[in-house]
């Protein structure tokens, strides 16, 4: 019996030294495998229902990628991640620099690697600029994630954000009914991101295309609601995976995350 346990103790010793080196061995290749991972905060359908509170501190977000986006605790303004730096677009039409203590409930976020790039024209509206960024999904598998900037001189931008809620909170739809605020801007130059969601994400985020906005001097941003371009440049970057951190926290392991809210969604994304 002494016998068995100690050749049980030495297969575990060398089990473990395997391990070990593998893991050694694997460290580069899992370093690129996080570049092509879309992170996320929590579910939008969480958002949606009225869980603001804030999961993660922006610090951490920005080890998880360099473009993104997503809203504050208490939904103060949307979030807009471009090459390192979290904007934050806040009620009032200002936009500033996100400080690593401020707190998310919800974002998606990757690191930015451009898979390809095409010259966009002509887009008089955001159903016409779905379409064509739709086309480079087709052509490029539509099972996979996307993020996308485009950069360019914008004829229309017209974004909104909220101003900070408080508790008890509101669904979502509710709090924009009095605390959205909406901003017009023209013949304005900045970036477009937008993350592409495949259809199987229906039940944790919403599929198809989420628009922000952030103009170059980064003193305007939020949700697109709607556009118009004559001609831009898109970059695009596929992702083929996906990891999300939840909460623990009793008000949300309370939530029925899978109650339908995709009407209350497409309100809240298209202001319809």
């Amino acid at each position: 019996m002494k016998f068995l346990n100690g050749a049980k103790s030495k297969i575990a010793i060398v089990i473990v030294v395997v391990m070990m080196v593998s893991l050694c061995a694997c460290s580069t290749k899992q370093s690129e495998a996080d570049r092509e991972t879309i992170y996320q905060v929590a579910l939008l359908q969480s958002l949606t229902q009225g869980y603001y509170d804030g999961i993660i501190k922006t610090s951490e977000l920005k080890k998880h990628g360099d473009i993104g986006i997503g809203t504050f605790e208490g939904v103060n303004g949307e979030m807009i991640v471009l090459d390192g730096k979290v904007y934050q677009a806040l009620g009032d039409g200002s936009v500033k620099e996100a400080s690593d203590e401020e707190t998310i409930p919800f974002s998606n976020v990757t690191f930015f690697d451009k898979d390809g790039s095409e010259e966009l024209s002509g887009v008089n509206d955001i159903n016409a600029l779905k379409g064509k960024l739709n086309d480079i999904v087709d052509k490029n598998g539509k099972n996979m994630f996307y993020f996308v900037k485009i950069k360019g001189t914008f004829n229309q931008m017209n974004v909104r954000s909220e101003l900070k809620q408080e508790k008890p909170y509101r669904t979502l739809d509710e709090a924009l009914k009095t605390d959205q605020r909406e901003f017009t801007y023209d013949n304005i130059n900045g970036t477009v991101v937008a993350l592409y969601c495949p259809d199987y994400m229906g039940g944790l985020n919403t599929p198809g295309w989420h628009f922000h906005f952030i103009s170059d001097d980064k003193t305007k941003g939020g949700h697109i609601l709607e556009l118009k371009f004559d001609k831009a440049t898109v970059e695009y970057d596929t992702t083929p995976g996906f990891d999300m951190i939840l909460t623990n926290n009793s008000d949300f392991q309370k939530m029925e995350l899978s109650k339908d809210v995709s009407a209350a969604i497409k309100k809240v994304e298209t202001n319809e």
